[in-house]
């Protein structure tokens, strides 16, 4: 029965497995015809989640549960698409600029991959990042 419901939502929401279905169900989740519990979250209270989850990830990790694992990513990723929707809802940021800015930002920050600058091992890989993120924070 359960999976019956579950899959008629994800067809009326027209939800797929990308994170693009993910901050559509927060925003459904905030709005009317949501949940009043998901209504009533903030920021700051969504951002404690973001510690809790990310420690069951790490639990997982050491546990060697892989099952819990994918489902712990899941809860974190969850937590951020809400704390994008709550912010889009105060028109602070949008989805696409967050993306555009962590793209922008891993990319620039791989030199040696996308940029003319040489790291043929970890260390020199990890070197190099960490040179371009104090030239990133100084600027």
């Amino acid at each position: 029965m359960k999976t019956t419901w579950i899959k008629q939502a994800k067809t009326d929401l027209d939800l797929h497995p990308d994170f693009a279905s993910l901050l559509k169900l927060a925003h459904f989740l905030r709005s009317d015809q949501g949940c009043p519990w998901d209504r009533k979250q903030t920021l700051a209270s969504t951002a404690k989640d973001v510690s809790e989850e990310a420690t069951e990830i790490q639990a997982a990790v050491e546990n060697k549960d892989n099952a819990n694992l994918q489902e712990e990513i899941g809860d974190v990723l969850f937590t951020l698409a809400q704390l994008i929707a709550q912010a889009e809802a105060q028109n602070l940021f949008a989805a696409s600029a967050v993306m555009d800015g962590v793209l922008t930002k891993m990319i620039s920050r791989h030199t040696w991959v996308f940029g003319d600058d040489k790291a043929s091992t970890e260390d020199e890989a990890l070197r190099q990042w960490n040179k371009n993120k104090q030239m990133e924070q100084k600027s």
